[in-house]
């Protein structure tokens, strides 16, 4: 049985109160990286070493362009690792709030809202004249 009408507006609510408790959030995500560094004489670069790190590194996207900042501490990483959590969630709740509207949007009836004279418009034949 569809949802009422009633029932989807109290679900977009819903949707809509738990994107405003949200909290801080932000897109991106946290990736480990490897490298060598410039010093020959040091551990990484002899053969079968896996070279410095795991460094951990945000990565993220400004108009386009991939920008990577590195953590100053642990507590900064676990700190950007949960405003990516909450904007993995406000992802999900976009999607929900969506798909509830597009449901809203079936389910609420058509009101006539044209005047006399777009009624009279629109009820006019769509046959050419044949007069020339």
């Amino acid at each position: 049985m569809p949802e009422s009408l009633l029932d989807l507006e109290k679900r977009r609510s819903k949707v809509l109160s738990q994107i405003v408790d949200l909290g801080d959030f932000r897109p991106g995500s946290v990736s480990a990286t490897r490298g060598r560094c410039g010093n020959p004489n040091c551990h990484c670069h002899k053969p079968d070493d896996s070279g410095h790190g795991p460094n951990l590194r945000l990565t993220f996207k400004v108009e386009g362009k991939t920008v990577t900042e590195s953590f100053p501490t642990a507590t900064a990483q676990r700190k950007v690792e949960a405003e990516i959590a909450t904007f993995r969630r406000f992802q999900e709740l976009s999607r929900e709030l969506v798909a509830t509207n597009e449901k809203i949007c079936r389910a609420r009836p058509v009101e006539d809202t044209l005047t006399p004279q777009e009624k009279k418009l629109r009820n006019r034949s769509n046959a050419k004249s044949r007069a020339k």
